[in-house]
Order: C-alpha cells, then structure tokens, then sequence
C-alpha cells in the first residue's frame, strides 16, 4: 500500500507518534551522563545482546559499513567496555563480547533513564497510565519483525507415463 492510498488520519497520526517517539528518545538519551555518543551506547547494547558477534554481524546489526563498526570497536576497546577474540581456526574473524566494565556502563545507562521516565510516569493520573500500558503492546507490535510469509502447501505433482 501507498501513502497515497492511506486514510489521511492515519498518515498524520504517524506524524505525531513519529515526532512523540522521537521527543521521548531525546529526552531519555539526555539522561545518560556517561559520555558515549549514542551510536556507541546502541553498540555497546547490541554487543551485550548478541555477543561473542562478529564486526560483520554488528555491522549489518547497526546499519553501519565496515569502516563505521571498527571505529566503533575501537572506542569501545579503548574504554575497556568490549574485548576482542580472535576466531579459533579462521585468524581474519574475530568477535567482540561486553566485558564486566562494559556491562556496568550499560546498567548504570539503563538505569538512569528507566528512573527518570519512572518519574514522567509517576506524574500520570491512573487513566492516562492505563491508555499508556495498553499501548506498549501495540508500540512492540509495531517494532517486531515482520512475520515470515505464510507458505502454500505443495501439491503433488502428478506426472504422466
């Protein structure tokens, strides 16, 4: 479907939840006084979720090139928040895993941010935090993947003689 052929509410309801989202995000990345730019903080996290990974899993993890993802690495490594291991039998490969520094910064990041959106929440009456509740679902309904097609069920093919 296009936009086009969208209900024109719904396009700007998109608009306004894009530009809600984008507040909060904001304002929650504020509240991290660690020093790392966001794109080590996402990093950081996708390393911590995914790892031992290799830099060309976190590259495709991040949407970043090649170059970007080692630089990436580097300032971690540098920070001691990350270690590099080099593949058992393939020398060119290695992954990278969250070493305990690195998982403290992450706690201490999420921390920070789930109190103070905890206090945002706090100010909420009781109905407002009920509409919120029940909209988490549909918000991770939104970000899941999609769901792989359904397949047809093959048909016996039927040769001739």
């Amino acid at each position: 479907m296009t936009a086009g052929a969208l209900d024109p509410d719904v396009i700007e309801m998109a608009g306004d939840l894009r530009l809600s989202i984008a507040r909060l995000a904001r304002l929650l990345r504020q509240q991290d006084e660690s020093g790392l730019a966001p794109a080590l903080t996402t990093a950081l996290a996708t390393i911590n979720r995914e790892g031992p990974i290799t830099l060309g899993r976190l590259a495709a993890c991040e949407q970043v090139t090649a170059p970007t993802v080692t630089k990436l690495v580097e300032r971690l490594e540098q920070r001691g928040y990350i270690i590099r291991r080099p593949h058992e039998t393939d020398r060119r490969v290695c992954r990278v895993e969250v070493t305990r520094a690195g998982r403290r910064q992450l706690d201490s990041i999420r921390t920070r941010r789930t109190e103070w959106l905890a206090t945002r929440l706090a100010e909420l009456d009781t109905d407002e935090l009920g509409r919120l509740h029940a909209a988490i679902g549909v918000l991770d309904g939104l970000t899941a993947p999609p769901a792989p097609p359904a397949t047809q069920p093959t048909q016996p093919t039927h040769e001739k003689r």
